[in-house]
């Protein structure tokens, strides 16, 4: 654990992420004492060296008390009025919590829709690198008063993720009410937590928990470890462990579970695309243009596609399929839906000379499109 430590210690950038059960009661709204623990920590973790980034859930959790709901209701509509009530509270907890150390904070609220988009994409990034050059502590949350099932991220952890990487993190910490991965149910005797995972082959035989404890928050273990594995994999090092530890996390000691990073970073646009993107169609492909567009990272060609589902625009991200319909890739479509029927099996050579030079080229750009299995 002496490197993982080392690469704990020497982060500059950091994306701290704490769920809903950390911050609220189960019966919902804020426990101010568990915010202002986490803030005391934040707030000495940060200093002339180090800029701190905090995805926050709790939103919703923070709205039900005041609301008299007595638990997180299933429904979008009052899980929307709910966040619209909590979100005011939370932010206003954060803001009077980190005033006791001086730090001013900025909230950030974003839609999946944000980050799939390159426009909405590149103006996030660019909001939370001035609110960081400002010295101001970014607080993001999903935008939950307008978000709908279709653009929603799910929960915070992959939100966190992505954040991480768009704000080109050294590290993410994820914080919830669990100490780390456990080679089992960590309520069991005999069960011991995993410190390091190199690779998704560590975590090969684990059964991963998907329940929270509180009840009060969306994620579970499940997805706080494919957070991990998509911040990992995008080059960015990760620490998952309970709030009560964060002072720990943010130190380098021995806590939670450390996920190694990949030794390359991903592209930006690939990685939302992968993770953040919402298909508004599809494509099917030969099994030619599979093996192409998979194993040679290849462009996707007219000539390759043998079918076409939904109503997409030209920029829009669509699925790539196999024959079998399973999705292989996503990717950024040069064409519109309606014009794709007379492309389909023709080379790019005969387009240009039937429809024109603007039809000599990729459906699909290999610099706009990630693969999803190798």
């Amino acid at each position: 654990m002496a490197g993982a430590r080392q690469a704990v210690n020497e982060a500059r950038r950091i994306v701290v992420k704490v769920g809903s059960s950390s911050l609220t009661t189960a019966a919902g709204g804020l426990d101010a004492d568990r915010v202002d623990a986490l803030v005391d920590v934040l707030a000495t973790g940060r200093g002339a060296d180090k800029e701190i980034v905090l995805v926050s859930s709790g939103a919703i959790a923070a709205g039900l008390a005041p609301l008299g709901l007595p638990r997180r209701p299933r429904d979008l509509a009052r899980q929307q009025a709910a966040a619209s009530v909590g979100q005011g509270l939370l932010v206003a907890r954060y803001t009077a919590s980190f005033a006791r150390y001086g730090v001013r904070v900025g909230q950030v609220l974003l839609t999946s829709d944000d980050m799939s988009r390159r426009t909405h994409h590149r103006n996030a990034s660019r909001t939370l690198d001035k609110l960081l050059a400002m010295g101001a502590l970014p607080i993001v949350n999903e935008n939950d008063t307008v978000a709908t099932d279709e653009i929603r991220f799910g929960d915070n952890d992959r939100l966190a993720a992505l954040v991480a990487h768009l704000v080109h993190a050294d590290l993410l910490v994820l914080l919830s009410d669990v100490d780390g991965v456990y080679d089992g149910d960590p309520a069991r005797p005999g069960t011991a937590r995993i410190a390091e995972v190199r690779g998704p082959g560590d975590l090969e035989h684990v059964e991963i928990g998907s329940a929270g404890r509180a009840g009060v928050g969306t994620g579970g273990m499940v997805t706080k470890v494919e957070a991990a594995r998509i911040a990992a994999a995008a080059g960015i090092p990760v620490v998952l462990t309970s709030a009560v530890h964060a002072a720990d996390a943010l130190t380098g000691r021995d806590t939670g579970t450390y996920f190694h990073p990949a030794d390359k970073r991903s592209a930006d646009r690939l990685l939302w695309l992968q993770h953040a993107s919402t298909p508004q169609g599809s494509l099917t492909l030969d099994d030619g243009a599979v093996l192409a567009v998979v194993e040679r990272r290849s462009s996707l060609l007219p000539a390759g596609i043998a079918g076409v589902e939904g109503d997409f625009a030209a920029g829009d991200p669509v699925e790539l399929r196999d024959t079998e319909g399973r999705a292989v890739a996503r990717g950024l479509v040069n064409f519109d839906a309606k014009e794709i029927p007379r492309l389909i099996g023709r080379s790019t050579r005969e387009l240009a000379r039937e429809l024109g030079p603007a039809y000599e080229r990729e459906v699909v750009h290999r610099d706009d499109l990630a693969v999803l299995r190798p």
